[in-house]
């Protein structure tokens, strides 16, 4: 992957364009601010507290690219009446391999984005790059994760076509809940 990667997602009558692309520096201020949102906090697996914190979580999704292992997407979206963006969330493929048939994806948006077709969104175009990235690598399915409180994260699942496979155990510290596998396969 050198080549930056941009993803552009159109316009729907009730949302404005989003624009995925890798994370920078830049976007450290929006996301410190983003992590303040309590249930944000309380769903993600890492928080960003101040902005040498936001500079370390960018800097690992940039290793991740760098890597060719895990792909950070920032969510932007288009802003009414100006040129500008505004970060609205992000979408992460992980644990790509070559010859390795699943890779994972995870989500979050921010609380002023929530309930707009934000996730769904931008995780159908995370997926259909996964696909026509990856498929000849040999990925084959996609892992969608949740706790199985995280009723918001089911549906988002549901409506980009990822299937409800199984229940998973808890496994504390890092999945304190028990959670759903959702999959999504190549050609779905």
């Amino acid at each position: 992957m050198n080549a930056p990667v941009v993803l552009q997602v159109a316009a729907t009558p009730a949302s404005p364009a989003l624009v995925l692309r890798p994370w920078r520096m830049e976007d450290v201020a929006a996301l410190v601010e983003m992590s303040r949102d309590p249930e944000l906090r309380q769903l993600a697996s890492s928080v960003v507290d101040n902005d040498a914190e936001g500079a370390r979580w960018v800097q690992t999704q940039q290793r991740g690219w760098a890597a060719g292992d895990r792909f950070g997407f920032a969510v932007l979206e288009a802003q009414r009446g100006s040129v500008r963006e505004q970060l609205v969330g992000n979408v992460v493929l992980k644990e790509v391999a070559s010859g390795k048939p699943a890779a994972e994806v995870g989500y979050w948006t921010a609380a002023h984005a929530r309930g707009r077709g934000v996730a769904p969104r931008a995780l159908e175009a995370l997926t259909n790059w996964a696909f026509d990235t990856f498929e000849a690598d040999g990925l084959e399915r996609i892992e969608l994760l949740h706790q199985v409180d995280n009723l918001a994260s089911c549906r988002v699942a549901q409506k980009s076509g990822y299937d409800f496979d199984s229940i998973l155990p808890a496994a504390p510290p890092a999945f304190p809940r028990d959670g759903h596998l959702h999959i999504r396969r190549t050609g779905a």
